[in-house]
């Protein structure tokens, strides 16, 4: 019979976690070989730091003491030494020249929507029935004529989503892309410990219990699957970055694009003014000198309800999860273990017990660690934000239809009213209770569609714009 690799013993010996073993004798040869590559993934060192809690953790209540507005650009163009016309301007050479590549997490299941598969997948065309993969497949298609460039999609899948990924991109010819310029790669996992008493957790006898390491986790996935080689080799220095459950993102926005540039900043935040104090989005604020943001249940509620001399929100910055980052920076980034902290979750995690069966906690018994790419931004130089208005921009599809937020219901509407208004915009009357999607294959922005309606035209029915 094979014994385990005297390596793993010793290490699980050491960091006072060799239970996992403990069936050992009772699984198969590949159930083994599968255990002992999860464990060797594991970095204990960091592991026994987090488990301790003696890794670097930011003290946010005091920091939202102190936090003021962050640099921006709000939606008027003030708050800037250039013009709103200096950056569109550098952002349309820059995609032009090729320098801009995009990549997209989606790493999540739909299951929270009610859908038995990966959410970008998900129909959200509200007359099309095209998927949150499409929206932003059909974006790059547009930007590519237009730019007459190939811009490389780097898409980050999570263990649970990757198969279903690549069959869906493979089964549908890569909605039309050309596959070298389609990147698929998985995320990394972190392993679950009990809350109790820091033991990793086992989800059967062959494995441990894992989950994504957050979307902090795409630096070091980037790094790992070749992606900055790749981009390197393209001549492509500036990522893209977007969330797949919000498909009224502007994917490569020139503006955004220029800006970051025109600032010389290495990350680069497109955000939206807070509806309310205590809404539940991260806070981008300016604290110790440094760009960062604090997550909503870390805001103290009186940090949150500042008001300015204007009566307006003092830290209203919303963070909608869409960057630009210079890859010199990533690389930076990936090297270096301290850039980005782990944040814990108290979860329910279903584990294997002493007896070999499987328990189903009825409430939270396990500690899961994530990375979160926003972290990046205090270490950015000359970190900078720029505001979007969120009714159009900012629709994110997470909850199913008949919650009270975020639903693909909402997102829908979001898509209809945004549309309408690039119909009034170009000179065409439409009514509230007309449907209107354009596909961006169609026209990317309300100046493009201006040149491809009719002035004076009125849409009376529901009408999907294709291309």
């Amino acid at each position: 019979m094979t014994a385990p690799p005297k390596h793993i013993v010793e290490t699980l010996a050491a960091a006072n976690q060799s239970h996992v073993l403990r069936f050992w004798d009772d699984i198969s040869e590949s159930g083994r070989s599968q255990l002992v590559n999860q464990l060797e993934s594991i970095d204990f060192e960091l592991l026994e730091k987090l488990i301790v809690g003696a890794d670097n953790k930011p003290d946010f209540a005091a920091l939202a003491s102190k936090a003021l507005p962050p640099p921006a650009v709000r939606i008027e163009g003030t708050g800037a030494a250039w013009s709103p016309d200096d950056a569109r301007r550098a952002g349309q050479q820059a995609l032009a020249a090729g320098r801009v590549g995009v990549v997209i997490v989606a790493g999540g299941q739909g299951t929270r929507l009610g859908f038995d598969s990966p959410k970008g997948m998900y129909p959200i065309g509200p007359l099309s029935g095209r998927t949150l993969f499409e929206f932003f497949a059909d974006s790059l298609l547009a930007l590519g004529v237009k730019y007459s460039v190939r811009i490389p999609l780097y898409l980050m899948t999570s263990p649970l989503t990757h198969e279903d990924t690549v069959a869906y991109w493979k089964q549908n010819d890569y909605l039309g892309l050309d596959p070298q310029d389609v990147i698929i790669f998985c995320q990394g996992t972190m392993p679950a410990i009990d809350a109790a008493t820091g033991k990793l957790l086992l989800s059967s006898k062959d494995s441990l219990s894992l989950s994504p390491d957050g979307h902090g986790g795409t630096v070091r996935a980037l790094k790992a699957s070749g992606c900055f080689d790749d981009a390197q080799k393209r001549g492509v220095d500036l990522l893209s970055y977007i969330q797949v459950d919000n498909p009224l993102v502007s994917l490569c926005d020139i503006d955004l694009i220029g800006h970051h540039l025109v600032s010389g900043s290495e990350m680069t935040t497109q955000v939206v003014r807070k509806r309310y104090a205590e809404e539940k989005v991260g806070n981008v604020v300016m604290a110790d000198g440094a760009l960062r943001i604090i997550e909503y249940s870390d805001l103290p509620d009186e940090a949150a309800q500042q008001h300015d001399e204007k009566g307006e929100l003092k830290l209203w910055a919303g963070n909608i999860a869409v960057h630009m980052i210079d890859i010199l920076f990533l690389r930076r980034a990936s090297i270096s273990t301290d850039a980005l902290p782990f944040h814990r979750a108290r979860k329910i995690t279903p584990f294997i017990d002493d007896q070999g069966e499987l328990t189903k906690p009825d409430s939270p018994n396990s500690i899961k660690f994530e990375r979160f790419i926003f972290d990046l931004l205090p270490s950015a130089e000359n970190a900078f934000v720029v505001e979007a208005d969120a009714n159009d921009s900012f629709a994110p599809v997470k909850n199913a239809d008949g919650a009270a937020h975020d639903t693909p219901e909402q997102a829908k509407a979001a898509i209809g009213r945004l549309h309408r208004k690039w119909l009034r915009k170009a000179g065409v009357k439409v009514a509230d209770d007309v449907m209107i999607e354009i596909n961006p294959r169609f026209a990317l922005n309300a100046d493009e569609l201006a040149n491809r309606v009719t002035h004076g035209e009125t849409i009376t029915s529901d009408r999907y714009f294709a291309p």
